[in-house]
């Protein structure tokens, strides 16, 4: 099997990574951010998928928003991490 240790989409269906973005930023501020028509006319995963699929720029788009989410996640994840106490600390 070929693998791919430095692609972060490696193994990730588009299908899998709109429904994240849809989770994470909800379909009004999706469309704010990449402005295409089935983001913000009556959007659905099915349609997004048709043209998303056939329009590689809204693609490429789509796919850059979703690795800066989970940068973003990370990044706020580290943040709790280093102001959360650790367990049998004493303040």
């Amino acid at each position: 099997m070929n693998t791919q240790p430095n692609n972060p989409l490696h193994g990730i269906t588009l299908e899998n990574l709109l429904q994240h973005l849809v989770h994470y930023y909800g379909w009004t501020e999706l469309g704010r951010r990449i402005n295409i028509r089935c983001f913000t006319y009556d959007p659905s995963i099915k349609s997004s998928l048709t043209f998303l699929r056939k329009t590689p720029w809204a693609r490429a788009k789509v796919e850059e928003l979703y690795l800066e989410s989970l940068r973003t996640i990370e990044q706020k994840s580290t943040i709790y991490e280093s102001t959360t106490p650790k367990k049998g600390t004493v303040l």
